[in-house]
Formats: structure tokens, C-alpha cells, sequence
């Protein structure tokens, strides 16, 4: 099963870049750069709108010489099928985060329970020294480049009753995806989560299989769980941002006036995301509330953060946890410590 899997997944690559060197020659023909770019979200989802804009910036500012054919909803693959797939040459761009640990370990604080203390703190962190040295990690360790990031809505927890520190969680049986770090992270809160299918996730909420989960409310709302959750705990515990990236090689094979032109785009992309995420964040509340979910904004979260802290340190190796503490010494520049 596994040879015929991966043999499948050869072929695909070998047709994909087949696909990509006909592109390639035609581009050579009438002077125009095709890329491909794919990701996992479906079209309706702001990242996809984003990469939307961001090819039809592209285009306008290279005069329809750079021009980009967009596959969302997985079409081409997982996301790390479609990082590979960048790195075979098959495909061009992609929308990525936290996956990228895979080859370059620093990435894991895309995603790190409790790193940041407000959005202003994260941004300083994604825009500053720190974001830069993350970066620099993603093209050395991956030979990818990335273009611009997107913010994430924070993760918060749902539950039948309010959560609002570390000792609520005694006997509560929670799911949380397939991440290794929020696994120990909770049990750590004092929690008993499992990993479970998010399309498994309702049903067993229903049938009290599980009493709670942590999810960006957007797909708190988008799956319904509303409907078998009565309070949304503003835990917030994990902020968290991704990339729309390139291939290096990708770029850097068009005239500098064009990879000027791709970068000017990115930069207009990243405040299209801005401001469709706070227009998003708002609308979405708002539709929870209406829906019947109470918030719980009495949540301690320098309990839950104090309780997921040695499961961190114990996951992090040397240089992740010095990173680590950086990004909370971070936190004094933005004015986020009292």
C-alpha cells in the first residue's frame, strides 16, 4: 500500500512538473511567467480571496507578464504534499505556517501556545528581528521565500460550562488536532485531550464523547459547534500567523523589475488580509453570540500559560526554547507587560 501510494504520489509530481516545463517553455515563447499556487483552504476562506487579490495585484504590476493560476481546497494535495511539490519544481507558491517544523524547526513558533501576549506583540515579533531570523530558517532550511504573512484568529475553548483557569479542566476529555505540542500542552493544563478528525468533532461534542475543543472561532462557527457548546472561553492561548510563500528559485528566475513588482503586491496583499480578518473577527463573534453561545472573558490565562509551560520546555529543543523566551521578552517592547 505504501509503495503503490508512493508511487502515485511520483507520478503526480512527474505529470505536475511536466505540466510546469510545458508552462515554462510556452512562458519563454509568448514572455510570460505562469505559476501555479496552491493551498488548503477552500474559496471562500480569506487566505483564498487573499491569494486571489494578490495574483490580480501581480499581474496588473508585472503587465500580465507574472501570472498566477490558483488550485485551493487541497486540489493538488496536503500541505506539505504542496511545499514538496514547490520543492520538485511542480508548483510555485503556497500558503504554509507551523508544517514548515518539518524542515526547519524554528517554525514551530508559528504557532506556539501562549508565545504572545496581545496582537501587537506578535506583530512586532513577525516584523522584527526575530520574524526575520524565522524567515531566513524557512529560505536556507526549505528554499522557499516568504512574500507576506496572514494573521490568524486566536484558538479559544468551547465547553458546556465556563473554563476559566487550569483547575476546571480536572476530568474534562477535549480535542485537539494532530499537533504533538498542544497534546502535551493541555495535558500539562491539566486536561484530557485526544486527537480526533475535525468532521468527527460535532458528533462526538454530541454524544458527549468529548466535553470540549479549541478552535479560531471562525471554525468554531463554520462547523457548527454552536449548536453542542453552550460557552466560547476567551483562552486565546494560541496566536498564531502563516505565509504565503515561493519557490526561491521561482522568484529569482524573474527580471529584478519583476520580482520588485511581486514584492510591492505581497506587501498590498498583507493589509487586503488585515483588514478582512478584522471585518471577519467581529462579524463572526457577533454571529456566535447570536447563535447562543455565552463568552466567558473570565479566563486566567497566566494560569493556563504558567500550567503549559513545562510541556513546553520539555518539546523545545535548545534553540527553540532560547527563541522562545526571546519572543516573551518581545513582549515588554510592545508595552503588553504591566
Amino acid at each position: 500500500m505504501l509503495k503503490r501510494m508512493f508511487v502515485f504520489s511520483l507520478l503526480t509530481l512527474l505529470i505536475l512538473s511536466g505540466c510546469s516545463s510545458a508552462k515554462e517553455s510556452s512562458a519563454k515563447e509568448d514572455d510570460v511567467t505562469h505559476w501555479k499556487m496552491t493551498h488548503i483552504s477552500d474559496a471562500s476562506h480569506l487566505w483564498h480571496r487573499t491569494a486571489v487579490e494578490f495574483a490580480n495585484r501581480v499581474e496588473e504590476k508585472t503587465n500580465g507578464k507574472v501570472v498566477i493560476e490558483i488550485f485551493p481546497n487541497s486540489q493538488l494535495g496536503s500541505e506539505v504534499d504542496n511545499i514538496n511539490s514547490i520543492r520538485f519544481g511542480a508548483t510555485d507558491l503556497t500558503i504554509t505556517g507551523e508544517t514548515l517544523e518539518v524542515w526547519t524547526p524554528n517554525a514551530v513558533m508559528l504557532a506556539v501556545p501562549y508565545a504572545f501576549e496581545s496582537e501587537e506583540h506578535m506583530r512586532n515579533v513577525i516584523e522584527g528581528e526575530i520574524g526575520e531570523r524565522i524567515e531566513q530558517d524557512i529560505e536556507r532550511d526549505v528554499g522557499l521565500t516568504p512574500l507576506f504573512y496572514m494573521e490568524r484568529a486566536p484558538r479559544n475553548l468551547t465547553s458546556n460550562y465556563p473554563i476559566s483557569t487550569p483547575e476546571d479542566l480536572r476530568g474534562f476529555s477535549m480535542r485537539v488536532p494532530n499537533v504533538p505540542l498542544f497534546l502535551d500542552s493541555w495535558s500539562s493544563a491539566g486536561a484530557q485531550p485526544q486527537v480526533i478528525s475535525l468532521n468527527e468533532v460535532f458528533t462526538g461534542l454530541q454524544q458527549g464523547v468529548i466535553d470540549g475543543q479549541e478552535n479560531p472561532n471562525d471554525l468554531i462557527e463554520s462547523n457548527g459547534f454552536y449548536e453542542v457548546q453552550n460557552y466560547l472561553n476567551l483562552t486565546e492561548h494560541v496566536r498564531s500567523w502563516i505565509y504565503v510563500v515561493v519557490g526561491t528559485e521561482q522568484l529569482e528566475a524573474l527580471p529584478e523589475e519583476q520580482q520588485e513588482a511581486v514584492k510591492e503586491a505581497a506587501t498590498e496583499a498583507e493589509q487586503y488580509a488585515q483588514g478582512l480578518l478584522e471585518e471577519e473577527t467581529e462579524a463572526v463573534l457577533q454571529r456566535l453570540l447570536d447563535n447562543g453561545m455565552e463568552i466567558n472573558e473570565d479566563v486566567d490565562q497566566d494560569a493556563f500559560r504558567e500550567a503549559m509551560l513545562p510541556a513546553l520546555e520539555e518539546y523545545f529543543d535548545e534553540e527553540q526554547l532560547e527563541l522562545y523566551l526571546e519572543i516573551l521578552d518581545a513582549a515588554e517592547e510592545s508595552g503588553d507587560e504591566e
